[in-house]
């Protein structure tokens, strides 16, 4: 399977059939949301679409769209996804887009950074919406970079709520490469790009959003989750890399601007849906989540209690192997929670361990994990690829201890987890 990861010094260009999902948003059978999008006249001039000072939109979907990198054919594709649906007067759409030499010359070839209000077109090969800024070029592997964006976004297209997409490569937490480092949005012209605490960063800098997902690879952990809970109310994100399609963005955006007045949580369900939709249709493997934010706090006291009754039943032979058969990713170190606390209670003769397993378990489920929708495949790189184990969060389990920079992490900091990795490692 072709991935949206960075896995190398040198990235491998991936691709991915178009996305063509079917999206049942509390509707009758009968209703086409495809012919609705279609025959909807839901684009309109850029003077109409910006909120005046009578009111905010209902929603601004702001995305950080980095395709300074062997994505970039991706990122225009998905730009021409988004103006199949387009803004409308109740939903503002806004693009922060990066290119550079190198990669993709189609389109006129600019290079620099732009922002666009998308509006609906009819052309699926040429971006028409209006370029309402040219910033020239930027460092979109900077936190502030995203902080700015964010922060112009609210101020010019203000709404009740909004939704942020980081789009580009993800490496979730990752410190045992020189190069594929934690973090996301790598710019192959700065060569920098944000480190997990920095998302947070940015996030708390422009005052926070109602939704935020990750259309990268590895983002679904508990140490990047942890590091943004206070600036979102739902967190969506894939445990497993991301194939380089990532989002189809007519059949994400589609549903909100076909129905407006949506709340949070299920705005965070039509992402994970449209995205699990496209993938079953065309039988390719993937994994996407939502996560309450509120749930966060009390995701930390059950998963410090199962790791401390773990270490307290000096099972450790037990947890090593729970470990090594746990579903893991294309990280090996990253693991599902679940399932390994899952594989403990299986075989342990601890009834501590088994009471706060099971709590871990249970909270996993509900409410920290609201949504969870997986796809398997036979036809991966190395065989079939199977996903029937990954229940929604994923977490750093490298099976020897945790390096220094671990520490950096709030959820290191706040949790006993670096403690219960360096256990399982001696």
């Amino acid at each position: 399977m072709f991935k949206k990861a960075v896995l190398s010094a040198v990235a491998v260009v991936f691709s991915a059939a178009s996305l063509s999902a079917g999206i049942n948003f509390d509707t009758p059978s009968s209703f086409d949301l495809k012919e609705a999008i279609a025959n909807a006249e839901i684009s309109v001039p850029a003077s109409a679409v910006e909120a005046d000072s009578k009111g905010a939109k209902e929603w601004t979907i702001m995305v950080f769209l980095n395709s300074k990198n062997n994505l970039e054919r991706f990122g225009l594709k998905d730009m021409n996804e988004m103006e199949m649906v387009g803004s409308s007067d109740k939903v503002n759409i806004v693009v922060e887009m990066g290119r550079m030499a190198g990669f993709d010359s189609s389109d006129g070839d600019w290079r620099g950074t732009r922002r666009y209000l998308v509006q609906k077109d009819n052309d699926t090969s040429k971006v028409t919406s209006p370029v309402i800024e040219d910033l020239g070029k930027t460092d979109m592997g900077d936190w502030r970079s995203l902080a700015a964006f964010g922060n112009w976004a609210k101020a010019k297209y203000p709404a009740k709520r909004y939704i942020m997409i980081v789009w580009n490569h993800g490496a979730g937490w990752i410190k045992e490469r020189a190069i594929a480092e934690k973090g996301l949005s790598y710019d192959d012209e700065t060569h920098n790009h944000m480190t997990t605490p920095q998302v947070g960063w940015a996030l708390r800098d422009m005052g926070g959003v109602t939704v935020y997902g990750s259309d990268a690879c590895l983002m679904q952990m508990a140490e990047f989750v942890y590091e943004i809970k206070d600036y979102t109310e739902y967190i969506v994100g894939s445990e497993e890399t991301e194939p380089g399609d990532g989002y189809t963005y007519d059949t994400f955006l589609g549903p909100i601007v076909a129905n407006p007045y949506m709340g949070a949580f299920e705005a965070g369900k039509v992402t994970v849906d449209a995205y699990s939709d496209h993938y079953a249709s065309i039988r390719q493997a993937s994994t996407q989540s939502l996560i309450k934010s509120s749930a966060i706090d009390g995701f930390l006291p059950v998963s410090n209690a199962f790791a401390a009754a773990v270490m307290a039943s000096n099972e450790k032979e037990l947890a090593k192997k729970a470990m090594r058969g746990a579903q893991s990713f294309a990280y090996s170190e990253n693991k599902d929670l679940y399932h390994f606390a899952q594989l403990i209670l299986a075989e342990t003769q601890d009834q501590n361990v088994k009471a706060k397993g099971q709590a871990l378990m249970s909270y996993i489920k509900s409410p920290l994990v609201v949504h969870n929708r997986t796809n398997n495949s036979t036809g991966g790189w190395y065989g079939p690829e199977l996903y029937d184990d990954a229940h929604g969060i994923a977490v750093y389990l490298p099976g020897r201890a945790a390096p220094a920079h671990y520490a950096e992490l709030q959820w290191a900091a706040a949790s006993n987890w670096d403690d219960f990795i360096n256990w399982t490692a001696q």
